[in-house]
């Protein structure tokens, strides 16, 4: 398994030169540096540790500042790991960037969605309004609350219920990827991607994919710019 950290930058569309339209997330892939690997005999299992963004060292930890010196870089923004044996051939310190993934490939992308705050059931979990005729007083408040009917004084787990919405870890699977761009650090992948713009997202193999496609031909508009 192959993994990256991005940025979600947003949405927009490309066409095929068959004339098909392909939605696309753009996520921002900065150079990946390799800050520490994790081996079964030291840590009890196997894992490659990325990290993006430098930070200054006066807003840095001194825990931070000292693990990123181990490999001669700064300290970095965001770190997350990957659990791949795939990856460990690259050594401490080494950048990684967006062309470990070509086009075609299929691809699971985890971030966390956005959040929306206190929200009702009706919003939250698609509930149905209650009856606006009749001198009802109730139609967009929570029905019954009991679930079992055998008195027992207790909601039952699962019940839903108004409450904060969003800000969960989420996962899309079995996204495409349309497009890599190595000199422009960026990846074009189909389809929507978890979190807001700008949010931290991380780029992986799909774990229960069919295989993968073959790579879309992009209508490239710089070609009929130099005609003109």
């Amino acid at each position: 398994m192959k993994g990256l950290l991005g940025r979600k930058v947003g949405m927009t569309q490309v066409f095929t030169e068959d004339g098909v339209l392909i939605p696309v997330t753009v996520v921002e892939v900065q150079p990946n540096v390799v800050l520490q690997k994790k081996t079964m005999e030291n840590d009890g299992y196997v894992a490659i540790q990325l990290g993006i963004e430098d930070v200054k060292e006066r807003r840095a930890t001194k825990a931070a500042i000292g693990h990123a010196k181990k490999v001669n870089t700064a300290p970095k923004h965001y770190i997350r790991e990957f659990r791949s044996e795939e990856m460990m051939s690259y050594e401490l310190g080494a950048e990684i960037k967006a062309d470990i993934f070509a086009a075609g490939e299929m691809v699971d992308v985890i971030g966390t969605s956005k959040g929306h705050g206190f929200t009702g059931s009706v919003v939250r979990h698609n509930q149905k309004i209650g009856p606006k005729t009749h001198g009802s007083g109730s139609h967009r408040t929570m029905g019954s609350a009991a679930t079992t009917g055998l008195g027992t004084n207790k909601i039952d787990p699962g019940f839903t219920m108004p409450g904060q919405w969003g800000c969960d870890r989420t996962t899309n699977k079995n996204l495409e990827v349309i497009k890599v761009d190595v000199e422009k650090n960026y990846m074009l992948i189909k389809g929507n991607v978890p979190g807001p713009k700008k949010g931290l997202v991380m780029i992986q193999s799909a774990k229960c994919s069919k295989g993968d496609v073959e790579a879309k031909v992009l209508v490239d508009y710089s070609k009929t710019n130099e005609e003109e």
